[in-house]
């Protein structure tokens, strides 16, 4: 019997958005929400995919999560907007954020979103890809619950606090950076727990600061930083930027992200905008040809993020492939029937 359940994106969509609506969550939301999940599962990302179900529905039902939330944008200076996304889910944020990045910098060159009493906001490089689209090169930082510790201490200080960024490819689909400051993406361990994995060593460390595979160690532990000290000072200084800009919570003070306990996780969310060609004075596009090419001609080398091109692909001929815990999970929130 296959331990998979395969859905095509429409059934997958149906039901993200099916589970999250009868979770006290308002459809439209629902919509944005769920179809940031379906494509993170498109581009091989299932730890932003549909593993967030459980959680997302746990705390809209707590209301630790506003599932009705409306986010009200403020415009700070003709290049700086403010973003409240009222304890609710980042994605209608986000979603209030790009048109106002794309038509500022448009005028401008450069613009800022940020985004204060927000959630956990997915696949990072998504949303700077939608800019990239458009003509600019973007940049996404976001904070998280703590789950790095301060270089040479033990305890939780600092998330993994995301880093993305997109720039506009001439010549096919946009070059996009994703990389969260740990090793591996906290959702990767959390879906391994959902699905009774293990973890391979050398991606968290216990409560004691010892390595761990079990999941449930390692999400009562820390995460190990992408080269250590250098890793750890680049999570700080997302807390900066996203925390300390956004008048929003620390990691070490932010609640998590996978329970429905608690009060509202409050993170922030700082999202920058160039207008590549107006700032390059044309220029950039044949400079990206020229780097593009020079990599390309490389034997062995690769554009970051090409992978998620060849999922995308197979997602578009064969749908997806959902484990079935987390399926059946998405089928009983969803109200239906297995």
């Amino acid at each position: 019997m296959s331990d998979t359940v395969n859905l095509t994106l429409q059934e997958a969509r149906k039901l993200t958005i099916d589970a999250l609506s009868a979770n006290k969550t308002d459809p439209a939301v629902a919509e944005i929400v769920g179809q940031a999940l379906v494509n993170a599962e498109v581009d091989g990302q299932g730890g932003h995919g549909l593993s967030r179900i459980p959680s997302y529905t746990a705390q809209t039902r707590t209301r630790k999560v506003d599932g009705y939330a409306k986010p009200e944008a403020e415009l700070i200076t003709p290049v700086v907007q403010r973003i409240d996304a009222k304890f609710g889910f980042a994605y209608p944020a986000i979603e209030v954020a790009l048109p106002f990045l794309k038509e500022a910098s448009a005028k401008n060159g450069l613009t800022l979103s940020a985004i204060r009493h927000s959630h956990h906001f997915g696949q990072a490089g998504a949303h700077c890809e939608r800019l990239a689209r458009d003509g600019m090169v973007a940049f996404i930082f976001g904070n998280g619950p703590k789950a790095i510790a301060a270089y040479g201490g033990k305890n939780p200080m600092f998330g993994t606090n995301p880093i993305a960024f997109a720039a506009p490819n001439p010549d096919g689909e946009p070059l996009v950076i994703d990389l969260a400051l740990s090793r591996v993406a906290r959702g990767k361990i959390m879906a391994a727990q959902r699905t009774g994995k293990t973890i391979p060593e050398g991606w968290a460390l216990d409560a004691d600061g010892q390595p761990t595979t079990d999941p449930d160690a390692a999400l009562a532990g820390t995460m190990i930083p992408i080269g250590e000290a250098k890793g750890a000072a680049l999570a700080m200084m997302i807390e900066i930027l996203a925390a300390g800009l956004c008048g929003t919570a620390f990691g070490f003070e932010a609640s998590s992200l996978f329970s429905g306990e608690g009060d509202a996780p409050n993170l922030g969310q700082v999202i920058l905008a160039i207008n590549a060609d107006l700032v390059s004075g044309g220029s950039f596009a044949e400079r990206m040809q020229t780097l593009v090419a020079a990599i390309e001609a490389e034997q062995g080398a690769r554009l970051p993020g090409t992978s998620r091109l060849a999922a995308r692909e197979k997602a578009r001929l064969n749908g997806i492939n959902l484990p079935k815990p987390i399926y059946e999970e998405a089928v009983r929130l969803a109200g239906h029937s297995a």
